[in-house]
């Protein structure tokens, strides 16, 4: 099942030189983005690998484990900026809680008892509510520089978020 990804590392390595860069964020940033397929973080922003973290989840949302890797981030890896980076059309939006727990429970017969989608009827407002959370994390470094914005994937075009 996994053959076509194994042949294709293959091809990699042959032309594979290693930098010799640490594992710190070369351009001082974290990117939060969604697991959205159409989003190339390192593209959209014209990066390249070794500049900056890319955490990905769906819907871009500061959740428990997405803070957990932007403190050590922070604190060890040299981030001092971080973007969230949300977008248009995302699977997420404009749904709630019921809704994704249903959908779930159909595609796999089994009710998602316990678990939370983090869906947002309002991106804007889970966006705001995102960045604040970051924002008041006391072990993120109180200069951290925290900011949102919204990725268009039919135009390509990365619009700031005003809060």
């Amino acid at each position: 099942m996994f053959d076509d990804l194994l042949e294709a590392n293959r091809r990699y390595r042959t032309e594979f030189h290693d930098p010799g860069a640490s594992g710190k964020a070369a351009r001082g940033l974290a990117v939060l983005t969604c697991i959205d397929s159409r989003i190339d973080p390192l593209a959209m922003l014209g990066l390249r690998a070794g500049d900056a973290k890319i955490l990905r989840n769906a819907g871009a949302r500061v959740t428990d484990d997405a803070l957990r890797s932007l403190v050590l981030a922070t604190n060890l890896l040299a981030v001092t900026r971080v973007c969230v980076v949300q977008h248009t059309d995302c699977a997420v939006v404009g749904a709630d809680e019921e809704t994704l727990r249903a959908r779930v429970a159909a595609a796999r017969g089994v009710e998602p008892v316990g678990w939370r989608f983090l869906a947002m009827a309002d991106r804007s407002a889970a966006l705001r509510d995102d960045l604040a959370r970051l924002r008041a994390c006391d072990l993120l470094p109180p200069d951290l520089d925290v900011r949102g914005f919204v990725f268009d994937v039919h135009s390509g075009e990365l619009v700031p978020f005003d809060e």
